[in-house]
């Protein structure tokens, strides 16, 4: 191929690219007009109907709720998206996504589309952003904040939640890699001393850990002291379909919670800990790609 065959094919990558950042570039924290189509409220186009806050806050193990409503939606369809991924999380009452925490609420007949996350956690902060298909594409971004109890404390914000006097923790880093076939153990700790003892439930996603399930393999130790209580959940032969967020959820304290990742062999990536060890943005992969290919081409030309 000639110097400027590679040429055209490196400008129209160049293209590419672009229309890609400029897409990306949306994935910030500070939030865009919303694309609503006013002038077509009359011609029954679907529009935004804005009625609550775009700046959400809430609070480590709440649910948070994000409200998009549109009206004259007819045939098109309403979806949630998380920016920093552009990960689709719902597309109409259906959920995409292995996280299942994020639910989407639709009362029948109703103009809401209602992102629902479910033990909230410090790494789901950020811009979410309702999208309905039409032609072009209508989008709202919302802006949801997750902060600490005492944070909120300190700012003059009261929380909803029940008062109570401790705040459970899970020993070791939030995110958590496993291997296939190997143990889980996680270990949630209460410190402080009730009478009568606290209780703690396990959570999967939004199901209690059920220890009587065929799967097997599942215990639980627990101890109570002086000093306050330990669970320690156990799980053997992991498998793929045990990925997911795990919460602890102690009768008299602030639940807390851990993501765990199982991996599969000598395929997946490597263990490793903390919410840092994703691969490469989409879109800093474009990049890397576009580089290569036109080093290639000069080399070649």
């Amino acid at each position: 191929m000639g110097f400027h065959g590679s040429s055209y094919i490196f400008f129209n990558l160049v293209v590419i690219l672009m229309e890609i950042l400029v897409y990306g570039a949306e994935t910030s924290d500070v939030l865009p007009g919303i694309n609503t189509y006013h002038s077509d409220h009359d011609k029954g186009r679907p529009y935004f109907d804005v009625v609550g806050r775009r700046n959400v806050t809430a609070v480590v193990g709440q649910t948070a709720r994000l409200n998009c409503r549109v009206k004259n939606l007819g045939d098109q369809q309403v979806s949630w998206i998380r920016k920093r991924d552009l990960h689709v999380l719902t597309s109409t009452v259906f959920t995409f996504s292995s996280d299942a925490r994020f639910s989407v609420i639709h009362p029948e007949n109703s103009d809401d589309w209602t992102l629902e996350i479910k033990f909230v956690q410090k790494r789901d902060a950020g811009v979410y952003e309702c999208q309905v298909n039409t032609e072009p594409k209508m989008n709202l971004a919302m802006l949801l904040n997750v902060e600490d109890r005492e944070m909120l404390s300190e700012q003059g914000i009261h929380s909803t939640r029940p008062t109570k006097e401790a705040q459970a923790k899970i020993a070791g880093p939030e995110e958590v890699y496993v291997k296939t076939g190997s143990m889980i153990s996680l270990i949630c700790s209460v410190n402080i001393h009730s009478q009568p003892a606290g209780s703690v439930t396990w959570y999967h996603g939004s199901n209690i850990v059920d220890f009587n399930s065929p799967r097997g393999g599942i215990s639980l130790e627990t101890e109570k002291t002086d000093a306050g209580t330990t669970s320690k959940l156990v799980i053997t032969r992991a498998n793929t379909s045990d990925s997911g967020n795990y919460t602890c959820v102690p009768s008299n304290a602030y639940q807390a919670s851990v993501w765990v990742h199982v991996l599969n062999g000598e395929h997946s990536a490597p263990m490793q800990h903390g919410e840092h060890g994703y691969a490469p943005t989409f879109s800093s992969s474009i990049v890397l790609t576009v580089v290569i290919l036109f080093i290639h081409c000069v080399m070649t030309r």
